[in-house]
């Protein structure tokens, strides 16, 4: 699994940093920086979760 980050449609809601602070966090302007598009087998679960609280959809989940 691998994430993508759409930083022309994030508005800096913050919820994935909220929801898994190891895969995503937010640069000085509130926008969507990604620690790692890659996460492992123990925060995948809570990395697709927080994927789908992204209110702007600025996130995605790519499958490979």
């Amino acid at each position: 699994m691998r994430i993508k980050a759409d930083t022309g449609l994030c508005v800096g809601s913050g919820q994935c940093v909220l929801t898994v602070p190891a895969v995503f966090d937010q640069g000085d302007d509130g926008i969507v920086v990604l620690l790692t598009d890659r996460p492992d087998d123990e925060t995948a679960a809570r990395a697709r979760h927080a994927v789908t609280l992204c209110p702007s959809r600025a996130l995605s989940i790519l499958r490979e």
